[in-house]
């Protein structure tokens, strides 16, 4: 698609991608203003209309339109192609491999789900039972549904298909839309109808919740080509721009709970449609933020969905709160038509996640019975494995250690030989202790400065031992953040600075090595071959620090 890219950035200007979220003004050759992360006091946020490229020195994070458009969006690369392809004007079926069938297809199947969307709505402004559900049941004021564009599906059994026909659809079309049963009739009749909307703003699916007592009280749009239920966020594109401005992203189980939140002036609520938390989830959602709060309930469900939570977040190296102080009411919803405010509250008043999931094993566990003793030691240890600092790690051990009436010495002995049997047994991603190690932001940073000094400073005594990348559009980032590093200065001493530097970071790298060597030394025994050669490979290395 290297083709298509090239193509889309002669038709988009960098300045007008980042300029319809970043208020940019003239720096000399270059564009300035405001992270779109809210990170920075000053601007801090450099665009170079010249070279195509962004950078952020206060998230540290840079790139090209597409980059901005998959960090700033929360997207992957396939739909920041197609997103800023559509906005172009490119029809990316001509590029490599595209099937134009497919293409006509989605666009076909979207044309139909809008139809029907807009359909609903002129329903539920014709229904007075309908209208008194939404407004006076839910409680949902004309705002709230004209965000969530909700409408009602009426009772007849054909009258969307029957809608839609008319309009120029087939029975296929609407079939391969979800719109029809397995009897070639409307799916969805006399429900409150809610649309699912993608981060691009198409409508790709719904979920329907009955009026009355009926069963299934929540009838939701199954696969189709257009809607995958473990990668949708249900309100992600409402509340994207609100996550993006506080930082902070918060899931709750239900769709209601999500429109409530939003109503109640939360609009960083979003929901993992009719499904189980997935990794490609919590991805998409750490593209936007790392923070992350659970709002889920306190019951056995919700313990486990917590639980489940915590280590595919372990996995990815997210770390995650909860929301748990409900002032009596059973979930969000409920809070919410109590008292909005309480639930504004709540959201700011979140305990992590471990904490959180400990507590509740340890109030519905005997822990004078040895039996619940040995169960909550196997899953207090499984969650820690997911625990990524050292520091952190250790105080929970001690927590748990403390709980159980024994020694830390003992818990990590047992932890040893769990994560062993673990590793050994699991099949699925989730089930893996992670091997990757994140590098801090601030090495980040000085890595940044040495390339970029290296790149543009005429460094030959130094030698930095970092390669050069070979992506142009990396270089010119680093161009960027040379430029920016030695701004106003009037006669830099590059060699001098690059030496300072390199000090800097050899020092960081030292003692992240440190925490690391550290960590593992904790695992093992006094007796193990390999304790007395961490301990020096330690000793050696805080030597070198001074």
């Amino acid at each position: 698609m290297n083709d298509a890219k090239e193509e889309i950035k002669s038709r988009l200007a960098v300045e007008d991608v980042v300029g319809q979220y970043v208020e940019l003004k003239r720096a000399g050759r270059n564009l300035k203003g405001h992270s779109p992360w809210g990170v920075d006091k000053t601007p801090s946020f450099m665009v170079s209309p010249e070279k195509g490229i962004w950078h952020d020195f206060s998230a540290n994070k840079g790139g090209d339109i597409f980059t901005f458009v998959m960090e700033v969006e929360g997207l992957s690369f396939k739909e920041a192609l197609e997103k800023l392809a559509e906005k172009a004007g490119v029809d990316l079926s001509k590029y490599r491999g595209g099937n134009p069938n497919i293409t006509k297809k989605k666009l076909r199947l979207k044309e139909a789900l809008g139809l029907a969307t807009k359909y609903y709505q002129a329903c539920l402004v014709r229904s007075e039972p309908a209208r008194d559900y939404v407004f006076y049941k839910r409680h949902m004021n004309r705002g709230t549904i004209s965000e969530f564009q909700i409408g009602y599906s009426p009772a007849s059994g054909k009258a969307l298909r029957t809608a839609l026909e008319k309009r120029g659809f087939t029975e296929r079309e609407l079939d391969d839309a979800g719109l029809l049963n397995q009897y070639k009739s409307d799916l969805f009749k006399n429900r409150m109808m809610v649309p699912f909307i993608d981060t691009g703003g198409s409508i790709i699916g719904f979920t329907a919740r009955v009026l009355d007592k009926s069963e299934p009280k929540y009838l939701n749009t199954p696969e189709t080509l257009l809607f995958n239920k473990s990668r949708f966020i249900f309100g992600l594109y409402n509340a994207k721009e609100a996550i993006r401005r506080s930082g902070f992203v918060v899931i709750v189980e239900g769709n209601m709970d999500v429109i409530s939140s939003h109503q109640a002036g939360v609009k960083e609520a979003v929901a993992t449609s009719g499904t189980a938390m997935t990794e490609q989830h919590l991805k998409t959602l750490s593209k936007l933020t790392s923070d992350i709060r659970l709002a889920y309930d306190g019951d056995a469900a919700g313990i486990k969905a917590t639980e489940r939570a915590i280590m595919l977040a372990g996995d990815l190296g997210i770390e995650l709160t909860v929301i748990s102080n409900y002032h009596g009411a059973k979930d969000p919803d409920e809070l919410i038509q109590k008292d909005p405010a309480l639930w504004q509250q709540a959201v700011e008043e979140r305990v992590p996640a471990v904490d959180w999931l400990l507590n509740k094993y340890e109030e519905n566990l005997n822990l004078r019975s040895a039996p619940d003793k040995k169960k909550y030691s196997d899953i207090a240890l499984k969650l820690l494995s997911y625990v990524k600092d050292e520091v952190e790690r250790a105080t929970y051990e001690e927590k748990v250690a403390s709980r159980l009436g024994v020694e830390v010495k003992i818990l990590r002995e047992k932890g040893d030989r769990l994560n062993q049997k673990l590793e050994q047994a699991a099949s699925h991603r989730y089930l893996k202790k992670p091997q990757t190690t994140v590098v801090p932001e601030h090495i980040k940073k000085l890595e940044n400065s040495l390339l970029a000094l290296k790149l543009f400073g005429g460094i030959t005594k130094t030698d930095i031992p970092l390669e050069v990348p070979e992506d142009e559009v990396r270089i010119d980032e680093l161009e960027l953040v040379f430029n920016n590093d030695h701004e106003g200065i009037k006669s830099p001493n590059y060699e001098k600075e690059a030496a300072e530097l390199l000090k800097r970071y050899e020092k960081e790298l030292n003692k992240q090595k440190i925490a690391e060597l550290t960590e593992k030394l904790a695992t093992l025994n006094e007796d193990d071959a390999k304790y007395d050669d961490l301990i020096r490979e330690i000793n050696a290395l805080q030597k070198s620090q001074k």
